[in-house]
């Protein structure tokens, strides 16, 4: 009897024993798998971040991509209509020259001037017109006075040939526009009597192989034509 009590107290005593035991495993799988299930839902929502992020990164180097090019094709048009509005100043400038040729070849010439570099005039790679320049024009215009009617005025802008063509061209224009801006402005010559032309390096009148030839060719003609 006291065996049988004594097998029932054992009993009991690992029933006790082993019963948290088993509890406390099964609580710690439990927690692990949601730990786990945490760690998962974490895992995707973190994938699906850096996939966001990638295709982020990929259509902003696309719009990178396009506004580069936008940036590189409006230079190309900037660039294609500056040369474009050049050539069309060439060829208006060529245009108005040639048919003034042919307005003026049937007219007669009754004054000319020549303002040069030689004469005290126009000096190397300048514009502005000289005091000395000023003068002769003062005096060509009290010819001018005389014979005021049907009256037309030429003038031609020249350079020497150092430096390159195109820039010889302006700078040509650049001193016949000068004589235009002072006989409008200080003797009120109507503009539309007025045809300005450039030849730059083109008509020399003497050799350039010279300084003192390079300085007669750096000059303007002025032409008065009834």
């Amino acid at each position: 009897m006291m065996h049988t009590n004594l097998y029932a107290v054992v009993a009991l005593g690992l029933t006790i024993v082993v019963a948290p035991a088993c509890a406390t495993k099964k609580l710690v799988r439990t927690e692990v798998g949601a730990v786990n299930g945490k760690v998962d839902t974490l895992r995707t929502a973190l994938e699906a971040t850096q996939e966001r992020t990638r295709q982020t990164e990929t259509r902003t180097a696309a719009v990178d991509d396009k506004a580069e090019a936008a940036g590189r094709s409006a230079a190309s048009a900037r660039t294609a209509a500056d040369n474009a509005a050049l050539a069309a100043k060439d060829v208006d400038a060529r245009l108005s020259g040639r048919l003034n040729t042919v307005e003026t070849s049937a007219r007669r010439l009754i004054y000319e001037v020549t303002l040069s570099e030689d004469q005290g005039d126009f000096a190397f790679d300048r514009s502005a017109l000289p005091d000395d320049a000023k003068a002769r024009l003062d005096q060509m215009i009290n010819q001018m006075k005389a014979n005021p009617k049907g009256v037309f005025i030429e003038i031609e802008g020249h350079t020497d040939n150092v430096g390159n063509t195109a820039y010889n061209e302006r700078l040509g224009l650049e001193r016949a526009d000068a004589v235009k801006r002072y006989l409008y402005e200080q003797h009120q010559v109507p503009l539309h009597k007025i045809n300005v032309i450039s030849y730059g390096e083109v008509k020399p009148v003497a050799p350039n192989t010279t300084r003192a030839g390079r300085a007669q060719n750096r000059r303007v003609v002025v032409r008065v034509l009834s």
